[in-house]
């Protein structure tokens, strides 16, 4: 078990400290916490420009290299998950306009992705421990973090995919501007069709700070408590070693009844680390950090598992992830965007909702 002291810190949610029970002794699981590099900028959750003055640099981190595996093999793994869960939406999204004419039929077929991301698959669920994720979260807390703007973040992005792979059909910063720009054309506010600009943008934890593809893309779930059977490929928990702990595979684990996904711990990956990110450098209102925290979150928003963790607040959360899930899956298949001619639009979205500069 995990032999750490000081304030139980869990980076992403209100969890401040717990008490494990299990067979004839008690645990005490607690993580040492770091001073944060920057305060909280953006409480309020308003829609309000960003002005220079307001942030300061904290780090003149150099970026770091590209990371012993390849991008072209992350884009590969996080296009099949993607086309495992279209083919298995169901018909809440109905209501997104901008995907009624397409032909469900065009993307692969479930089996056609399924040698791969059975493999991702079975290495995660043996990976995503509750020990491992208090760890990466007490090493994204301390670790000095890269500083950059949005535009920045994505060109960087979109150069770890090309370089390894200069054929891709859709590039990285395509597949977010296609992601903004339907969310656009449907009319929504302007805060969603930000936060589908940047809503991969986790990715980057691949870059840095990641122990392998399991870490940054797929499916998420919760850690501390029992499995769910409505986790994709649910037999592959068997080799996790939580599966076997007396109270991780509890059905309540270390959680209360309805205490609110605020307050459990998530599988980390792209979607836990963006959130962490911009949950206090953004003024993106609690939709729009759901969105981004919540999308891969499949079990959950199309599932239906863990309903005894959620609360009502929970209820508003998954309106919203439900609302943008559709723009995310469907709209790789349009018309590729243009980057040059968008930028001037989306920039002008980025500094009313972000800082010049974040800390990545």
């Amino acid at each position: 078990m995990i032999q750490a002291h000081g304030n139980f810190l869990a980076f992403g949610s209100t969890v401040l400290e717990y008490k494990l029970h299990a067979g004839t002794g008690q645990r005490v699981a607690r993580i040492p916490k770091v001073s944060p590099k920057s305060k909280p900028i953006a409480t309020d959750r308003g829609q309000r420009n960003f002005s220079r003055h307001q942030f300061t640099s904290h780090s003149n981190l150099t970026m770091p290299a590209l990371v012993s595996y390849e991008g072209r093999e992350l884009d590969l793994t996080s296009d099949a998950i993607d086309e495992v869960n279209v083919l298995k939406t169901k018909t809440w999204n109905d209501r997104s306009e901008f995907d009624a004419a397409k032909d469900k039929a065009q993307f692969r077929q479930y089996k056609d992705a399924c040698d791969r991301v059975k493999g991702f698959y079975k290495e995660q669920h043996e990976k995503q421990t509750m020990d491992f994720n208090i760890k990466v979260r007490v090493k994204f807390n301390a670790q000095k973090r890269a500083r950059m703007g949005i535009w920045e973040a994505m060109e960087m992005l979109n150069k770890l995919v090309d370089e390894s792979d200069p054929d891709t059909s859709v590039s990285q910063i395509e597949h977010l501007l296609q992601t903004a720009e339907a969310i656009r054309r449907d009319g929504k506010p302007d805060w969603m069709q930000v936060t589908g600009l940047v809503h991969d943008l986790g990715k980057l934890w691949c870059m840095f700070g990641s122990e392998g593809q399991w870490d940054v893309v797929g499916d998420t779930f919760v850690v501390g408590c029992k499995f769910s059977d409505k986790n994709i490929y649910p037999e592959t928990f068997n080799t996790n070693p939580d599966s076997k702990d007396p109270l991780y595979s509890s059905e309540y684990g270390v959680y209360q009844p309805h205490c609110g996904l605020d307050n459990v711990m998530l599988s980390w990956g792209h979607d836990e680390y963006l959130y962490s990110v911009l949950k206090d450098q953004s003024s993106l209102p609690e939709e729009g950090l759901a969105m981004i925290r919540y999308h891969s979150f499949y079990p959950w928003h199309r599932e239906g598992a863990y309903a005894h963790l959620t609360n009502h607040k929970d209820i508003k959360a998954l309106e919203a992830v439900r609302a943008f899930n559709p723009y995310d899956l469907y709209s790789k298949s349009d018309e590729p965007c243009d980057p040059v001619k968008l930028k001037p639009y989306y920039e002008e979205l980025i500094a009313k909702f972000f800082p010049p500069e974040l800390d990545w």
